[in-house]
């Protein structure tokens, strides 16, 4: 069994995301409401998911604008805090994704027992972060180091935010990085957060990939959950499940809810 099959258990799985508010120490942190709001936040959001019965759930902190490569301890620390005071509420299997740094997300993983993290951790692009040269050597020698060898590894192989400078096609890249870094699963992202990946680009991966799962990352929603099923291995999908369909609000119970019904149909009721 491979390390994807056994994190999610089904086919094509499709996983809500928890955006935690923004952390201490980033500009846009709440510091009135403190740590108080940010697990209450989160435990709605996670609530909503769970109930609406998604088969997994990540945990990111996308509220943490500007982005950063290397991210201030505070924030991964405050990530685990959160994590670790809803641990007993979670009932599906959980990631993280601390971003842009891959180090900070395995770290945050081994210390809070999450069964998958997704990040960038192949390729050279140009960002709105700057240059940005992720080393997946690095990362998954840390993993191992850290006793995780079973942390589900999903790379994300179209950076948002960013350009790769590589001009190899998209397919090629992926291919590529499946050979020298060993994924347990590849993910196709839109421009940035919230915009679809383009159906081109999933088919074209998914095309060179059959053997690997391949994912949608970005901008899923619902008019187009059944379509990208029928491509891809499964998704994640954040913003189409928020109150108006906006990133930066709560999760409504009653998106998430439709979205999943439509997901189980399009996966033939399971």
């Amino acid at each position: 069994m491979s390390k994807f099959q056994a994190v999610f258990g089904r086919k094509k799985p499709v996983i809500g995301m928890v955006h935690l508010g923004a952390l201490p120490g980033s500009p846009l942190h709440d510091a009135h409401g403190g740590l108080k709001h940010l697990v209450e936040a989160a435990f709605d959001d996670l609530n909503a998911l769970q109930r609406a019965g998604f088969d997994a759930v990540m945990f990111g902190n996308e509220n943490d604008r500007p982005y950063e490569f290397n991210v201030d301890t505070a924030s991964t620390a405050t990530m685990a805090y959160v994590i670790g005071k809803l641990r007993d509420e979670i009932s599906v299997p959980f990631g993280v994704n601390v971003l842009w740094d891959p180090m900070s997300s395995v770290a945050l993983a081994a210390a809070t027992g999450a069964a998958f993290v997704r990040e960038i951790f192949t390729g050279t692009y140009a960002s709105d972060m700057g240059p940005w040269t992720p080393d997946a050597g690095r990362a998954m020698r840390y993993r191992d180091r850290l006793g995780r060898h079973d942390l589900a590894m999903l790379y994300n192989v179209s950076a948002e935010f960013a350009d790769s400078l590589d001009r190899r096609p998209l397919p090629d890249r992926a291919r590529s990085a499946v050979f020298s870094s060993i994924p347990d699963a590849v993910l196709v992202s839109g421009q940035i957060t919230g915009e679809a990946a383009r159906m081109v680009d999933l088919e074209a991966v998914k095309k060179v990939l059959p053997d690997t799962p391949v994912l949608a990352n970005t901008g899923v929603k619902h008019a187009t959950i059944a379509d990208i099923l029928r491509i891809a291995d499964g998704c994640i999908v954040g913003s189409a499940l928020k109150v108006d369909g906006d990133t930066w609000k709560a999760v409504d119970p009653d998106r998430a809810k439709d979205f999943m019904d439509r997901a189980r149909a399009a996966r033939g009721g399971k």
